[in-house]
């Protein structure tokens, strides 16, 4: 059995994503769209999907940028990824 080097904790999800967009934890809500409502554009979505592959130790690829759109997606997007790792 493999063992996970980094458990997927939404808060600490939460607080990856605030700090490279740079804004406060709390405006980081699970549902908040990161390009409607906290002014994420493509350089800063490259950048998630970059920190997070490093982080978690997985492979995201471009073709799932889209679906880096809220916490949400994005926690149910690495969960899937970490299951299949």
């Amino acid at each position: 059995m493999v063992q996970q080097s980094l458990a997927l904790d939404i808060e600490d999800l939460r607080e990856t994503i605030a700090n490279i967009l740079d804004i406060d934890t709390a405006e980081v809500t699970d549902d908040a769209d990161f390009v409607e409502e906290l002014d994420m554009d493509s350089l800063l979505a490259l950048e998630i999907l970059v920190s997070l592959e490093r982080k978690y130790q997985v492979k995201i690829g471009e073709e799932h940028m889209q679906e880096v759109r809220s916490l949400r997606s994005t926690y149910n997007l690495l969960a899937t990824k970490l299951e299949s790792a």
